[in-house]
């Protein structure tokens, strides 16, 4: 038996935030911890590889996952579908392995209306402008596209009031350090450390 089980730390954003990064850095940070590889119906981009980043696969597959229930939450975001695998989460959050998922906020209602115990965290920029400076910047989207990203942050931001936690990217190491405090105080609740907490009650004698 684990000794704790694992957390599903859930973390959503408006693109640009540096989401992406953020995950990265804390995955590289903390142990015991893995990304949740999600599946796509988006090409693959360069640099990409598959079962890495996201496991690539086409419309009709992902439509047959999602009528046999294989999803924990799938979600369509800018024309494509996006889902995360049922059976391999739980198999991992069982086994006392905390679980990153990046997901939108489509995502994030799915995960909290399917009751599974999970930690949801939401990523601000410092700004609007600083988000719109950080899309343009990125330069691999479209005016259009950006736009259109821009268009929706408003709108996904207002979901912070679902979430458990709000992280505030301006900072990239204090943002992380943040994150990493709140994965590590989950880990400590007593919900999750209940062979570890019955052992140790195990030794006191009987009243």
């Amino acid at each position: 038996m684990a000794a704790r089980k694992g957390v599903l730390l859930v973390i959503s954003a408006p693109s640009g935030t540096g989401k992406s990064t953020l995950v990265h850095e804390l995955l590289r940070r903390m142990e015991d911890v893995e990304f949740s590889v999600s599946f796509t119906t988006r090409k693959m981009r360069e640099g990409e590889a598959d079962g890495l980043d996201y496991h690539f696969i086409d419309r009709g597959r992902f439509d047959a996952m999602i009528g046999s229930g294989e999803f924990l939450e799938w979600a369509d975001v800018f024309r494509e579908r996006y889902g995360t695998g049922r059976s391999v989460s739980l198999l991992k959050l069982a086994s006392g392995r905390d679980l990153i998922l990046d997901i939108d906020i489509q995502g994030g209602r799915q995960v909290r209306a399917s009751g599974i115990d999970a930690v949801s965290v939401f990523v601000l920029p410092p700004s609007f402008p600083t988000l719109k400076s950080r899309l343009l910047s990125r330069g691999s989207d479209s005016d259009e596209q950006v736009a259109t990203r821009l268009a929706m942050a408003r709108g996904e931001a207002d979901e912070v009031k679902y979430y458990d936690y709000v992280v505030v990217n301006d900072d990239l190491e204090s943002a992380v350090d943040q994150l990493a405090t709140i994965l590590s105080a989950e880990r400590l609740r007593v919900s999750r450390r209940g062979p570890v907490t019955e052992d140790i009650l195990s030794t006191f004698p009987a009243e």
